[in-house]
């Protein structure tokens, strides 16, 4: 399971599927999808959406790339997947995200830790304006 979540950390704007993945851990497609949710507590898919939008977080606040340019470099096939699945994890659009400003001065392990998302479907809340 470790090496397979490896790989999604890796080349996670890479096309991986199922049977790729179950590959690299030696088990069945449906052993790996069973062991990877228990193991790590979210399904594979999740993992590597979630994995993608950390991604496209920073990116957002440390390029001008554009929206578009930033989906397609992490991973998405389309923007509205992209922006859909970034409001569900974040809670903001990445435009508002964007908003923010750079990420402050600050040691890697804090800025890492301050902007990871929680987990898979479990926004923050919206800050008041």
């Amino acid at each position: 399971m470790l090496r397979a979540r490896d790989a999604m950390d890796r080349a996670y704007a890479e096309p991986l599927d199922i049977p790729a993945l179950a590959a690299i851990a030696h088990v069945s497609e449906a052993h790996f999808i069973r062991t990877f949710r228990a193991t790590f507590g979210e399904t594979p898919h999740r993992y590597l959406q979630r994995r993608r939008v950390e991604r496209s977080m920073f990116l957002l606040r440390s390029t001008e790339l554009s929206v578009t340019e930033i989906c397609f470099q992490v991973g998405f096939g389309s923007l509205g997947t992209f922006s859909r699945t970034f409001r569900d994890i974040v809670g903001e659009s990445p435009s508002a995200h964007r908003a923010r400003g750079p990420v402050p001065a600050v040691p890697n392990c804090f800025a890492m830790a301050w902007t990871r998302p929680s987990s898979f479907g479990e926004a923050r809340p919206a800050e008041p304006n």
